[in-house]
């Protein structure tokens, strides 16, 4: 999406070539020795290592958003999850996305031997879906008292606003001038904290539909392993029609995940009629992401509570479709607590009733994990991104490699959340 004339000057332009060779604290050398020492590198086995994890139950993911289009955090986040251990990054079915997630991996096995996260791209079949759209207004239309509450709520420091005089010289944090700036597109990730905050109703939602024409590309590369299609769960007709538009690209992936949220009685059925719509054609591994309270992990404690109840819902369930299931929604540092207050947190029976299935069903076995993993989205890109910002604030757009000190502080961070789930011996920074 096209950013505002404002904030022409806010997108991601890439820094100098990064000078990783050069560490003259030692903090470099430092990030080595914390992942080699923290990070656990799984034997081999005959499935693929993500694959692996779903099985175990401590597959993660990060979630860089899937409207979230800001090229130079997206990097940097996915360096620093990767060093952290995570199974795969999805993000913004965008090449520009898609080439800066494929960087930071890079970035990260440069520095540490790591396994590579598989790369997922995240599309949608309408607009119902609240990931797939953006916050837009005009800022000459706000009043020039607005307190600006839509700055303040903003997670992802995505709406900016500056006074300025009637000759156009721009004055910040004065009381009287008309205001310029607005919404910086490629950071908005459609969250909706801003909506009901502004005290004159300026602001609204612009919803959309990812092209199947370009994801269908997309798919075709060789760095992209797997595909997540957000649907409603409410019906399967927008479902059909998008699989059907992405045809034989779908052949080349490893994974294909359906995130749809809780919508009650109807969402068994709905999953059912899903996985029959995709049995005929898919070759490869399938995932549910039980979508609970969307982008909202970073708001507290209780965010997590609709992903663990949409998980203890599915548990109680019979006839429950194929593939292995995550949670999403509202995941932050709290969610392995309530998946093991509720027994389902790596557990690999449901009611003292096994998950095997047939000899020729490669996915479920006796040994499989009810609950796969965890994503983790807002909290995860929340406790790194206040890093990337000091970062930011000092150096502008910087590869963190080449400021290693941050590197450190980030990895450390993202270790905290990864490091529970995969089940790293006790960090001790």
């Amino acid at each position: 999406m096209p950013l505002p004339t404002a904030f022409a000057c806010c997108a991601y332009s890439p820094p100098a070539p990064s000078m990783i060779c050069s560490d003259p604290g030692g903090h470099l050398r430092s990030v080595k020795t914390l992942v080699r020492s923290t990070v656990e590198i799984p034997p081999p086995s005959h499935l693929p290592h993500p694959i692996e994890s779903l099985r175990r139950g401590n597959w993660v993911k990060l979630i860089c958003g899937a409207s979230f289009e800001d090229a130079a955090d997206v990097r940097n986040l996915s360096l620093v999850y990767t060093l952290a251990g995570v199974d795969c990054i999805d993000c913004a079915a965008d090449e520009p996305v898609v080439n800066a997630v494929n960087e930071g991996i890079d970035a990260a096995m440069s520095i540490s031997m790591v396994n590579r996260p598989w790369v997922m791209i995240s599309v949608n079949d309408d607009k119902e879906d609240l990931h797939f759209r953006k916050a837009e207004f005009d800022p000459e239309d706000c009043p020039s008292d607005c307190p600006r509450p839509c700055e303040k709520v903003c997670p992802a420091t995505a709406i900016l606003l500056q006074r300025v005089f009637e000759e156009g010289e721009l004055v910040q944090n004065t009381e009287w001038g008309k205001l310029q700036g607005g919404v910086i597109t490629e950071r908005c990730y459609g969250c909706g904290r801003c909506f009901p905050i502004c005290p004159y109703d300026k602001i609204r939602a612009i919803t959309y539909v990812r092209d199947p024409s370009t994801t269908t590309k997309l798919l075709q590369r060789s760095d992209v392993d797997a595909i997540e299609i957000h649907t409603s769960g409410r019906c399967t007709d927008l479902f059909s029609e998008l699989w059907n538009s992405l045809g034989d690209s779908l052949k080349n992936v490893k994974l294909v995940a359906v995130s749809l949220p809780n919508v009650g009685e109807s969402t068994l059925p709905v999953m059912n009629l899903i996985y029959a719509i995709m049995q005929p054609y898919i070759k490869c591994y399938n995932l549910w992401q039980l979508d609970g309270r969307p982008m909202s992990g970073d708001i507290g404690r209780g965010a997590t509570k609709e992903a663990v109840d949409f998980a203890v819902h599915l548990a109680a369930a019979r006839n429950k479709p194929h593939g292995f299931y995550q949670l999403a929604g509202g995941t932050n540092a709290f969610t392995i607590k309530s998946l093991k207050k509720q027994g389902l947190f790596q557990t690999m029976t449901i009611d003292g009733n096994s998950l095997e299935k047939s000899n020729e069903d490669k996915q479920a076995r006796p040994e499989q994990a009810y609950i796969g993993g965890i994503a983790y989205g807002s909290y995860a890109r929340k406790i790194v991104g206040k890093i990337l910002h000091k970062m930011h604030t000092q150096h502008g757009h910087a590869y963190i490699e080449d400021h290693p000190e941050y590197l450190v502080e980030a990895v450390k961070e993202a270790l905290t959340l990864i490091g529970p789930v995969k089940g790293y011996a006790e960090l001790r920074f």
